[in-house]
């Protein structure tokens, strides 16, 4: 089922670059994707610090 654009940039995007669905993450370079999960890990790290230092800041107050 192809995404109809509503309008005169959506159906430019789409013939250039192509529907959502149609994205092969796989297939980014390898450089590229390190970058993206190491964004990723230190994002889910910093949450986790978070939510850690604000559980111990309750149970030691």
């Amino acid at each position: 089922m192809d995404k109809k654009p509503f309008n005169d940039v959506d159906e430019h995007y789409q013939k250039h670059v192509g529907t959502p669905s149609s994205y092969k993450l796989k297939q980014m370079p390898k450089p590229i994707r390190y970058i993206g999960y190491f964004m990723i890990g230190c994002m889910v790290i910093a949450a986790l610090l978070i939510i850690g230092g604000i559980v111990m800041d309750k149970i030691f107050s």
